[in-house]
């Protein structure tokens, strides 16, 4: 029920981070994976990290979600592949007090996670579609359940982003396609490194004393590392989740102040 051997999964952002464990899981699983991000060098690094014991076939495409032409050529090049998982995942935007925030800065986040997710699986749905064998999982944040502090434009279009998946997972489920999103907690990632640092020069805190302060929010007591966070979405890639859909999974050692 785990098995994707002969199934073909587009990774984004799986240069490093999340992404790039998330890959690494669904290579597990016997899938075929096609890295995407915008960084050749650490693609190819990546690329040699994924499992191949069930003869699988790895690839990796170069896209910068930022750039629109970029964004358009990857699309163009799925439309020629027969996809049957995708897992959305783009970095952040950079922090701010929302009050802060220039509108420029809510567009291009916007276009950057909102609109390529979007442009991307509507371009791969068809082959779910014909397949018979349809997952999207949507990488995002607590924030869809309660905003964080110092994240404003984050908060914002992470929301959009869930209500966006909901929507699609509410009108893609007649063809048997199943939408779900991941919400990562404080992972053991670079963005959060610069979190840390940023607050850290903000405080007058070290940067140990940052994260100490945030792992005690956690009740678990510890920042996750990303193959946490990918073992949840290596599961809703997978036949076992087939009856979960249209539903946001925080994986946050329980931080979430809410159900």
């Amino acid at each position: 029920m785990t098995n994707l051997v002969g199934k073909t999964a587009v990774v984004c952002g799986s240069s490093a981070g999340i992404g790039k464990a998330s890959a690494i899981e669904i290579s597990k699983l016997g899938a075929n994976v096609i890295l995407v991000a915008r960084n050749e060098d650490k693609l190819k690094r990546a690329l040699t990290e994924l499992h191949a014991s069930q003869n699988q076939k790895h690839s990796y495409m170069l896209a910068d979600f930022s750039d629109e032409k970029s964004l358009n050529e990857l699309c163009d090049s799925l439309k020629n592949k027969s996809v049957n998982i995708l897992v959305n995942n783009t970095g952040g935007p950079a922090g701010g007090p929302i009050t802060q925030a220039n509108p420029s800065e809510f567009l291009q986040a916007f276009n950057q996670h909102l609109i390529a997710n979007h442009k991307i699986t509507t371009t791969v749905v068809d082959s779910m579609k014909t397949s018979g064998y349809g997952r999207i999982i949507n990488v995002i944040s607590t924030s869809v359940k309660a905003p964080l502090s110092g994240l404003g434009v984050s908060n914002t279009i992470r929301g959009a982003v869930a209500n966006w998946s909901k929507t699609m997972a509410n009108e893609l489920g007649a063809f048997g396609i199943t939408v779900n999103n991941v919400l990562p907690g404080a992972t053991n990632t670079g963005r959060l490194n610069e979190i840390f640092e940023a607050k850290s020069k903000k405080t007058g805190k070290s940067v140990e004393e940052v994260k100490q302060g945030m792992e005690s929010a956690v009740p678990l007591g510890r920042i996750a590392e990303p193959v946490e966070v990918a073992n949840a979405v290596a599961f809703l890639a997978s036949p076992k989740a087939s009856y979960i859909n249209g539903i946001n999974l925080p994986v946050d050692g329980g931080r979430t102040p809410s159900l």
